[in-house]
């Protein structure tokens, strides 16, 4: 085995174990010694590949971001907003690891890693509106409402909704559980946004 390959083989057992104890336990829970003892990995060893919890977190973040948004873009959905959560929720039901670490990274990201995460999650916030705008193609707009403006209002709605599961109310909570909650909430969220809450004209 050249060494290359050796050194890629261990970056991924770390990082395997790494997602388990994150996706676990937490980014505050979750422990260095805790990685090297329970997988066998020795800390000099995970030392020699990344910085420290900061570094092996991110590269979690990183992982988990980027394989949701490649499954996501392998499935066939169309533009279909309610299809493309239903392949979020299966996703987030088959990695409940990748759930935890990538939940707790978007809800409620840990102090001092903010901006290193927002740049870890571009692909995705990308491919997020990607999404949104390919279903305002499909449906006619009020005459008083652009592409811009629905946009603008869709990016504001995610930062407000985003921001309701940050909120002391969720702190400590599961982030398995957090992000069940956060996947049916924003699933009606998107149908309201789009198809209104009341019919239009006068009460019968």
């Amino acid at each position: 085995m050249i060494q290359e390959e050796k050194t890629c083989r261990t970056k991924e057992r770390i990082l395997q174990a790494a997602i388990t104890e994150f996706g676990t336990k937490g980014y505050s829970a979750a422990t260095i010694g805790a990685i090297c003892s329970e997988y066998g990995i020795a800390k000099g060893l995970l030392y020699h590949n990344f910085a420290g919890k900061d570094d092996l977190y991110l590269a979690c973040v990183s992982r988990c971001f980027d394989g949701v948004t490649a499954y996501l873009q392998g499935q066939d959905f169309g533009t279909d907003l309610q299809r493309y959560m239903e392949c979020r929720f299966r996703y987030f039901l088959k990695f409940p690891r990748y759930a935890g670490i990538f939940f707790e990274a978007m809800l409620q990201p840990p102090t001092g890693l903010k901006a290193e995460i927002k740049k870890r999650k571009e692909n995705f916030d990308r491919y997020n509106r990607c999404i949104y705008r390919n279903a305002l193609a499909e449906m006619t707009l009020r005459k008083d409402i652009t592409e811009k403006d629905a946009l603008e209002y869709y990016e504001i709605m995610q930062e407000m909704f985003n921001g309701y599961f940050s909120s002391p109310a969720y702190s400590g909570k599961d982030f398995q559980a957090l992000g069940s909650e956060h996947e049916n909430r924003l699933s009606k969220i998107l149908d309201f946004m789009l198809y209104g809450i009341a019919e239009r004209g006068a009460k019968q």
